[in-house]
């Protein structure tokens, strides 16, 4: 499998997304479950389907671009909103970005490294050991970590804020049981991470939003960089993960298009050892 990422990541990325686009329908059409998920959180989101085609397609390019990202050079990255990691680090404090399953969130940490300096990005694990390590080393390279989803993993994102560093999460997606609490998300109970709130208020790091936008044409990317709304600085657990999902809402209405709307956002959390 790393072989024929390896050879893939040699492709141009128009050619890997049209590749993506199709491989993006034919899930469609062959899995009626995906198609009920989709839809149905659409509809939470008060979408119609018209409104969130495109992200059939999108959903597949995810999956076609991830060879070229793990394997191939850095694709061209442009930059919005760039100055409020300027000025967090302006300040000498950590940052930690929060960026839902929007666009291309794995280029969002490789740019970050390429032009900033060091980052740490949460993963899960893969159950599968052949997978296992394909990611873990595959997302690992200069300024660019990989933590697990353990108590190491959070030592390791506390290390690197605290040496005024960056971290990266997925806070829309579901964390084992115990490392999260249920709060709305598109008007339904989720579960959801606690970690964001407790890396901030542990460290005193800055909270930005964070997603890459995947531009028309396989011309590459835009970073999009926004200020988080809301203090999570003092509070609560509920009421923190309540602020980051709503945050999170307001990143995928702001372009519905390159959601991964099919993703089992309102599972139970799984049983693991919790960090």
């Amino acid at each position: 499998m790393k072989r024929l990422f390896q050879a893939l990541s040699g492709w141009p990325l128009p050619l890997l997304h049209a590749l993506g686009a199709l491989l993006g329908w034919a899930a469609w059409l062959l899995s009626p479950t995906y198609r009920r998920r989709f839809l149905a959180n659409a509809r939470l989101a008060g979408l119609r389907f018209a409104q969130v085609r495109q992200a059939v397609a999108e959903s597949g390019k995810l999956i076609a671009e991830v060879p070229r990202l793990w394997f191939g050079a850095t694709p061209p990255v442009q930059w919005q909103g760039d100055e409020w990691i300027t000025a967090a680090r302006a300040e000498g404090r950590g940052v930690v970005f929060l960026t839902p399953h929007l666009g291309c969130f794995e280029v969002t940490a490789q740019a970050y490294a390429d032009r900033f300096g060091p980052m740490t990005v949460l993963y899960r694990p893969a159950r599968k050991p052949w997978l296992r390590e394909l990611v873990a080393t595959a997302r690992t390279r200069p300024n660019l970590a990989a933590a697990p989803t353990t108590l190491a993993g959070v030592r390791q994102m506390l290390r690197m804020l605290r040496a005024g560093g960056a971290v990266g999460l997925l806070p829309d997606q579901v964390p084992p049981q115990g490392m999260g609490v249920w709060a709305p998300f598109f008007g339904m109970p989720a579960y959801t991470m606690t970690l964001p709130a407790r890396l901030v208020q542990q460290t005193g790091a800055v909270p930005l939003l964070a997603w890459g936008e995947r531009l028309p044409g396989g011309r590459g990317y835009c970073i999009h960089v926004l200020p988080f709304e809301g203090a999570l600085l003092d509070a609560q657990p509920e009421a923190a993960a309540a602020m980051v999902n709503s945050q999170m809402e307001r990143l995928v209405r702001a372009c519905p298009a390159q959601y991964l709307w099919g993703y089992a956002r309102y599972k139970q959390p799984r049983q693991e050892a919790a960090a």
